[in-house]
């Protein structure tokens, strides 16, 4: 099972929650330095915003509000103690009731990727399904951060116009 489904086993109270965590094929999924040809490919490790808002079980809308509207977000990445990342809140939900706990109105398991991941493949993958941003994590499911399309294509852009100069300077 993954990382985050066992977190959540154990947040619901289950106490004896096994799993297998792999381990050489790990290096680069979690954003382990690289070396060689591929070690200057752009990675959404590399642009992850990691001043996403965090909330936990337990606590109700409204306080998490506050603290998302402070930040200057209109989401917020419900986590676990170790930062394992169990859900998200989307601005309609911060909206909403604020006497809602947040185990209820979570959006569970939102989709993530991780800091390895190619910005040349994610960039165009987000345009084509019209995601504005991804959550980052590592492969025990820990939160990185979020990426979001437009930094992702501005990246690719400047490490282009980067290697364009390089090449004319040869």
């Amino acid at each position: 099972m993954s990382a985050r489904a066992a977190w959540r086993l154990e947040t619901l109270g289950f106490t004896q929650v096994y799993r297998y965590e792999p381990g050489k094929s790990d290096w680069l999924a979690n954003g382990m330095p690289v070396e060689g040809k591929r070690a200057t490919v752009p990675r959404a490790g590399e642009v992850a915003r990691r001043d996403v808002p965090t909330c936990q079980l337990g606590e109700r809308v409204e306080d998490v509000r506050g603290r998302v509207r402070a930040a200057g977000w209109d989401i917020c990445l419900v986590v676990t103690d170790g930062s394992v990342v169990l859900g998200r809140l989307r601005k309609e939900v911060l909206d909403g009731d604020g006497a809602a706990v947040v185990d209820d109105v979570m959006e569970p398991g939102p989709t993530t990727i991780r800091p390895d991941e190619p910005l040349e493949s994610l960039v165009p993958r987000l345009q084509q399904r019209r995601v504005q941003s991804i959550v980052v994590t590592l492969p025990s499911g820990r939160l990185i951060g979020v990426v979001f399309r437009d930094d992702g294509a501005r990246h690719l852009e400047e490490v282009r116009a980067g290697d364009g100069l390089r090449d004319q300077a040869s």
